[in-house]
């Protein structure tokens, strides 16, 4: 799976939108597969208009290192999943509360491509990733 820096800069070496979007297509596909097992009403986002599952594993300590799976329906959304977990996946919990990756995704140019109901579903992603970071930490 490609590291967060990496697709920072493949994002700035795309200059065309449509290149950018199979990239975030490709990504998606390199994600591996959630098991069906895990997509459970519990481990589904809220707010967004396709299915997309998140879960979130955390190693014993006071502020755990968490360890991020995630899968979606939709090829586009999955990766955006891929993103999102790029961005979190290994870090310290307090580390994940403290980050917006809404931030990232505007470095990269990519909110403002994306439709009303992607960009708010990915908010929910990062709500959802950060608030469970939040408990843990």
């Amino acid at each position: 799976m490609a590291t967060i820096d990496q697709i920072i800069d493949d994002f700035a070496y795309l200059d065309d939108w449509e290149d950018r979007y199979r990239y975030v297509i490709e990504l998606g596909k390199a994600l591996p597969d959630l098991p069906d097992a895990l997509k459970t009403a519990e481990n589904k986002v809220q707010g967004c208009a396709s299915q997309v599952w998140v879960v979130s594993e955390a190693e014993a300590g006071a502020d755990p290192v968490l360890h991020l799976r995630g899968d979606s329906d939709a090829h586009i959304v999955r990766g955006l999943v891929a993103i999102v977990l790029a961005a979190y996946d290994g870090r310290h919990a307090s580390e994940i509360a403290a980050l917006d990756a809404s931030e990232l995704f505007s470095k990269i140019g990519l909110i403002e491509h994306l439709s009303a109901q992607r960009a708010n579903g990915l908010r929910s992603m990062i709500n959802r990733i950060r608030e469970d970071a939040r408990r843990r930490a």
